[in-house]
């Protein structure tokens, strides 16, 4: 993983902050935003229920990290796509929109893709390095705060109980 250098919040260690520091926690209302996709077409919005489970996944073009983890983004996208939405969103304040758009082509990503720009996004989820993914139940809640590339077991077992509705 990747930390920030060119930020206030980042850690310079290049290490994630305490879990204490590590916000939204686990079982708190994931914070809401609106961005717009890649192409400025689609404004997509994140907060509050819905009727999917969402994983929001932090990125940028030029983590490595995230590089391999997105072949099994995609095939993680293809497996629930009609129970789980899959939004990326690119650390634009930190990277370059030609950056993500070569990145997105390069990849195939077939899952939305949005900009974050300003870095509010980022902000709101405490994000400090990259790829870091949020998994988000139907009622808004935090389920899973994922920092790093997981296998497809790992997901597996992080989204099965909660498409089939028997979490906890």
């Amino acid at each position: 993983m990747f930390a920030r250098s060119d930020s206030k919040e980042a850690n310079p260690s290049g290490t994630s902050p305490s879990a204490a520091d590590a916000k939204p926690i686990v079982g708190s209302a994931a914070p809401a935003f609106a961005l717009s996709s890649l192409d400025d077409s689609v404004t997509y919005e994140v907060g509050g229920k819905r009727g999917k489970v969402l994983i929001v996944n932090f990125w940028a073009s030029w983590c490595w990290p995230c590089e391999q983890e997105a072949p099994d983004l995609i095939k993680l996208y293809e497996k629930y796509k009609d129970s789980v939405d899959l939004y990326a969103v690119n650390a634009t304040k930190y990277d370059t929109v030609r950056g993500a758009k070569d990145f997105v082509k390069e990849q195939k990503l077939p899952f939305p893709v949005m900009m974050d720009k300003e870095g509010q996004a980022g902000s709101a989820y405490k994000v400090f390095s990259y790829p870091i993914s949020f998994i988000v139940d139907r009622d808004g809640i935090v389920r899973d705060r994922i920092e790093g590339p997981q296998s497809l077991e790992k997901w597996a077992e992080m989204l099965d109980p909660l498409v089939s509705g028997t979490s906890s």
